[in-house]
């Protein structure tokens, strides 16, 4: 299943806003059969937070980013290697 990330904004005074907008995440994908909530990846000096999803379509993705008011700036599919578990 592709995998999506979701750009958000978080100023370095507001850091504490991740936990908060994680939880919406994982609750509103936890809606959605087919899209779970993986991980967020927060930039604190770029003011930049991704949320990473595994879902079917980038459409399902962003009505998951609506649900969870996580205002996103943009949503991409992302592709990432393979970890060292899976390469033995």
């Amino acid at each position: 299943m592709p995998s999506f990330l979701v750009e958000t904004y978080i100023s370095r005074a507001n850091a504490g806003e991740r936990d908060a907008s994680e939880r919406r995440a994982r609750s509103a994908a936890g809606e959605r059969k087919q899209v779970s909530f993986e991980r967020s990846i927060h930039v604190p000096e770029d003011e930049i937070c991704f949320f990473v999803f595994d879902a079917p379509s980038r459409e399902e993705v962003a009505l998951v980013a609506q649900r969870a008011d996580l205002e996103p700036i943009r949503i991409v599919e992302a592709v990432s290697s393979a970890s060292p578990k899976e390469d033995r």
